[in-house]
């Protein structure tokens, strides 16, 4: 199979995916939500939409040309140790891996059984060829590469293990907002997007505000109130609760407009249901700033991209196909094994 063919393949799956009739969305949908209860019908949508989005065939086309993948490279075995915070989060590397010509040897997340499956299930059936170059598997033992997505702990479990191989090992990140103290209602409203899609569990989720003034985060507040309906997911309330009742009893300072915490804090990671925020004077040196902490940033958001690197408010979810997690081309990295 050509390098051409297996873009085909990949496009005439974005375009599958973009007609799935509503009952096999909503079968698909049960199905990853009975496996894990973050995933919503709502977030399973998002993300089949997100995909449909990275499978556009002039994208695709446009995405490869820039690399010098042969038609037919010298297969290697690659083990990708998938992550299951966001639906169907791993599917990039997964397309990585085949569209350069090698044999993908996957660990599934135990919180995302179902999607990743069904996407290789529906791309086998349009193209049979890859039906030998997919295999699910519980053990990634004597793998040519690996690539592996985790925590800053499974990090050092995964160097230990698949360091002496050729690897990508990629460790927590978080995705940042930098408000410059023009932004409108409207603006909060699509920033919140950044905030709540997946109910903030992704690495391009914003879980930390950059202010010009104290008096934002209020505006902020009272401009996402139509967002109370997170509550309605008994696992977002219970962090909610959780989290509120430590502040109130520890009295940290923090405000709360009844489904989110804004907390004044210098770290980037925040928990779920809650937004750090931190007041900045001088632009210049926030951006020295935010070089420093860039190892732990994935992206970063501002009214308009003004920000220099940065997506539009409400666009954070949306990667294009040449968007990398943690910055390291994937692409790259595989074709060099051959």
């Amino acid at each position: 199979m050509t390098l051409q063919e297996r873009i085909n393949a990949f496009a005439a799956l974005g375009k599958k995916l973009s007609s799935l009739p509503d009952y096999e969305i909503d079968e698909l949908a049960f199905r990853a939500e009975n496996n894990n209860n973050w995933f919503t019908p709502d977030q399973v949508k998002l993300a089949l939409q997100g995909l449909v989005q990275l499978l556009d065939e002039e994208a695709l086309n446009s995405w490869m040309a820039k690399y010098q993948v042969k038609d037919q490279p010298e297969a290697r075995t690659v083990g990708v140790m998938m992550a299951g915070n966001v639906p169907a989060v791993g599917f990039h590397d997964l397309m990585a891996v085949l569209l350069t010509g090698h044999i993908a040897h996957v660990k599934l997340s135990s919180t995302d059984q179902v999607l990743l499956k069904w996407l290789v299930q529906e791309l086998v059936e349009l193209a049979p060829y890859f039906g030998d170059r997919v295999f699910f598997e519980d053990m990634l033992k004597g793998k040519d590469a690996y690539i592996a997505t985790g925590s800053d702990n499974s990090a050092r479990y995964f160097e230990y293990y698949f360091g002496k191989f050729p690897s990508i090992i990629r460790k927590n990140r978080t995705s940042i907002a930098v408000l410059d103290g023009s932004e409108s209602a409207l603006d909060y409203r699509e920033l919140a997007k950044d905030i709540f899609q997946y109910f903030g569990l992704g690495c391009r989720n914003v879980s930390k505000l950059y202010l010009k003034s104290e008096s934002q985060i209020k505006a902020f507040l009272k401009a996402i109130e139509g967002y109370h309906f997170v509550l309605s997911h008994h696992k977002y309330l219970n962090n909610y609760d959780y989290n509120k009742s430590i502040y109130l009893i520890n009295c940290d300072v923090h405000l709360d407009n009844g489904f989110l915490l804004c907390k004044p804090s210098e770290e980037l990671v925040s928990p779920v249901a809650v937004l750090y925020y931190e007041v900045y004077d001088e632009i210049e040196q926030l951006m020295e700033e935010i070089k420093e902490k860039e190892d732990k940033i994935q992206c970063i958001v501002s009214r308009g991209a003004w920000y220099p690197g940065s997506f539009e408010f409400g666009e954070a979810q949306r990667p294009s196909v040449e968007d990398y997690a943690d910055h390291v081309d994937t692409v790259a990295f595989l074709q060099d094994l051959s």
